[in-house]
């Protein structure tokens, strides 16, 4: 028996996310009139609260709902939430979590969310040999980078990307990938840099740590610690050692367990999104062109996916001729 989660009903404050909803639903300001928040059904904690699992009334359809308790939290972390929320409503990608809506009181802020199953750190850590094989790993990764060229089209740079973050739709083998955890973004224009310290340290790039101002780029080292993470089961940087000065100086290592049974064209991938020098860094785009991710039963894969959701939206027509 699920325990619900009771309403404060005082002053509530409601804004609509997805422009999806009813007129009637557009008007209600009470969530407790269309949602069912779940209390002992906890799907994680982040930095600025607690997310649970929840259902819509009407429909039953199931929705993690992040609950922030305002007083708990100082005004910055109440306003990389708003950020968070102000980046999500414009976004709408197969690749990026759906914010569904939000409602706000004078003490708590609820975000609802559609409900995913899980995140890509449980699925490495779960394995059985606590990393994953290069096919899964590269479809993956393709769709994190197909989510990432989105939002850089849109100037949105991530800039907290982990495995935590990265959010799977079902327990599958091979899942489709969300992005999610916005409260880090920031919207970069085509040449500028942001100076602002943000991010998770292990998956931080140099120039970051060096406070020397980032941009696309930040996004595209973290996705090359990703990589390295998934196909070792650990981190490419010595743990006993200042990590700062290892990020910071490139110093990686491939030790011959498990590397020298990993193919060379994702070492060379890795090593093109591990430069320290933001100029020389892979973007997006030469990423999926790489010849580690051009193969075809990588793209066999996305299209059975493809097939599953309903939405051509990682391949391309002109890819079938070539692997066909």
């Amino acid at each position: 028996m699920k325990t619900n989660i009771q309403f404060s009903h005082s002053n509530l404050y409601f804004c609509n996310i997805s422009g999806q909803s009813s007129e009637f639903e557009e008007n209600v300001q009470d969530i407790s009139k269309l949602y069912l928040i779940y209390a002992d059904e906890v799907l994680g904690s982040g930095q600025f609260g607690i997310v649970y699992g929840g259902s819509h009334k009407n429909t039953h359809l199931e929705v993690a709902i992040k609950v922030i308790d305002k007083l708990r939290f100082p005004t910055k972390q109440e306003a990389q939430l708003k950020n968070e929320v102000a980046i999500l409503q414009n976004i709408s990608h197969c690749g990026v979590v759906n914010l569904e809506r939000m409602f706000e009181t004078p003490e708590k802020i609820y975000v609802v969310m559609e409900k995913l199953k899980g995140d890509m750190l449980e699925m490495i850590l779960s394995s059985s040999r606590g990393k994953l094989n290069e096919r899964v790993t590269k479809f993956l990764i393709t769709q994190i980078l197909v989510a990432l060229k989105h939002l850089h089209s849109k100037n949105i740079v991530h800039c907290d990307l982990k495995p935590e973050n990265v959010l799977l739709s079902t327990d599958s083998e091979f899942p489709q990938v969300k992005l999610c955890d916005f409260g880090f973004a920031r919207i970069i224009g085509e040449k500028s840099f942001r100076r602002s310290v943000v991010g998770t340290p292990a998956y931080l790039a140099p120039e970051v740590l060096r406070n020397k101002g980032y941009n696309r780029s930040l996004d595209m080292w973290s996705v090359g610690v990703i990589i390295y993470v998934s196909l070792s089961g650990t981190f490419p940087f010595n743990e006993d050692e200042d990590i700062n000065d290892q990020i910071q100086n490139a110093a990686f290592m491939y030790p011959p367990t498990p590397w020298k049974d990993i193919s060379s064209e994702a070492i060379d991938l890795i090593n093109n999104l591990l430069q320290v020098k933001q100029r020389k860094r892979f973007t997006v785009d030469k990423s999926l062109l790489h010849s580690w991710l051009q193969d075809r039963q990588t793209w066999q894969d996305l299209r059975t996916l493809e097939g599953q959701v309903g939405v051509r939206y990682l391949t391309h027509e002109s890819d079938d001729i070539r692997w066909n």
